[in-house]
């Protein structure tokens, strides 16, 4: 298969899964407690509380043996086991194996009741989130007939229940990033004559409604805002504003903590930057579930960045130096841009403290690097004038 059918292939994946994770749950049951153990899980998982979610939902199984919630959302611990460390493809088949269970369970549901929207919707979302796993292994043939499965049920939760919020967060997330990606990348436009055409003011306008109205799909959409408002949008401000409410809500998770910490470093307001850092930072020595070493390196990155501004150099060299020291144990033979960067500081820190050797055998570790951006065109620029600042 050569690289433009794989491109395409890829394309279609992705917004066919943009529609498919919109299965998230509708709690057609009409019981309180049920309503408020799915809420306290989903709330335990997204703060990286596993054993505590874990509890809950088995629960869940306990006292509602015949709806898929239960089920479904244990599998929802595993992913977010993924998502903390996605090079790790230990909890794969645990994954694929509890989605299978959802997907038979509700086939079984459906043989009896062919218009249940909880089956439908638990059957959606497992076929989704296990197209997700299988694009981010770059299985794109199994990932792609799992989305080509999702939608059309889907389709049909909305039909059935056009009022139902939750499924709103699959159409917002269509209707704006199949407009916003072939916008941000022109030479996706040819593939996108196979996709009815995206919305962007609609695609945030529904996903604002899920935001604030909905019940368990409420916080996946406050995320998607927030990343969109990041990456596409680039408007910090409004970004901010999500990311705010999700670290306040749940303050023990790392993929939250650092968008937060992201922001501000766009907006240059480092003073913030280094306040989420550091905290990120103590979870990291504290061994909080979820704060690896990847994460120490990106917190010890921005906590040297602010220390060079400040000229607290020696406390700058600790934290790039370790950084590098992280990156080593990382990045293996392809140094990322964390890792050349800090190399780059050390250099520019050693020229400010008049240490003019150590800072040329920094300058000449990152030429043996691959370039990051203008990495080696500063080198060289350092190399042949002492960084000064």
């Amino acid at each position: 298969m050569n690289g433009k059918i794989i491109l395409k292939l890829k394309i279609k994946i992705l917004l066919i899964l943009f529609l498919s994770i919109s299965a998230v749950s509708s709690a057609q049951l009409n019981d309180s407690q049920f309503d408020s153990l799915i809420t306290a899980g989903i709330y335990q998982i997204y703060n990286i509380k596993f054993e505590q979610a874990e509890k809950t939902f088995e629960l869940v199984r306990r006292k509602y043996p015949h709806h898929p919630a239960g089920k479904f959302f244990d599998a929802m611990i595993v992913w977010w086991k993924i998502m903390l460390d996605t090079k790790n493809e230990s909890y794969d088949d645990i994954f694929v194996d509890k989605l299978e269970n959802v997907i038979a369970m509700c086939d079984s549901i459906l043989d009896e009741d062919p218009g249940n929207i909880d089956a439908m919707f638990f059957k959606g979302g497992s076929l989704g989130f296990r197209g997700r796993l299988y694009a981010l292994r770059k299985e794109w043939l199994n990932a792609a007939l799992d989305g080509k499965d999702a939608l059309p049920l889907v389709y049909k939760v909305y039909e059935l229940d056009p009022e139902n919020v939750e499924v709103k967060l699959g159409f917002g997330i269509y209707n704006y990033y199949a407009k916003a990606i072939p916008e941000k990348y022109p030479f996706i436009k040819p593939v996108m004559i196979f996709f009815p055409e995206g919305n962007k003011e609609l695609g945030i306008k529904q996903l604002k409604e899920v935001a604030q109205r909905a019940k368990y799909a409420k916080i996946e959409a406050r995320f998607f805002l927030l990343t969109l408002y990041y990456q596409y949008e680039e408007k910090y401000n409004q970004a901010l504003y999500y990311a705010k409410m999700l670290v306040n809500d749940f303050p023990d998770n790392p993929t939250f903590q650092r968008y937060y910490g992201r922001i501000y470093v766009r907006k240059g307001d480092y003073k913030s930057a280094v306040s989420v850092f550091g905290n990120i930072l103590a979870k990291c020595k504290a061994g909080l579930t979820g704060y690896t070493e990847k994460v120490e390196r990106e917190a010890v990155y921005y906590i040297g960045v602010k220390y060079d501004i400040d000229k607290k150099l020696d406390s700058a060299l600790v934290m790039f130096n370790r950084c590098v020291e992280l990156s080593g144990k990382i990045d293996g033979d392809e140094p990322s841009g964390f890792q050349v960067n800090a190399v780059l500081y050390l250099g520019m820190v050693y020229d400010q403290l008049n240490q003019r050797e150590k800072a040329i055998a920094q300058y000449k570790k990152v030429l043996a690097m691959d370039e990051y951006k203008n990495s080696h065109e500063r080198a060289e620029k350092y190399l042949k004038r002492p960084y000064l600042h």
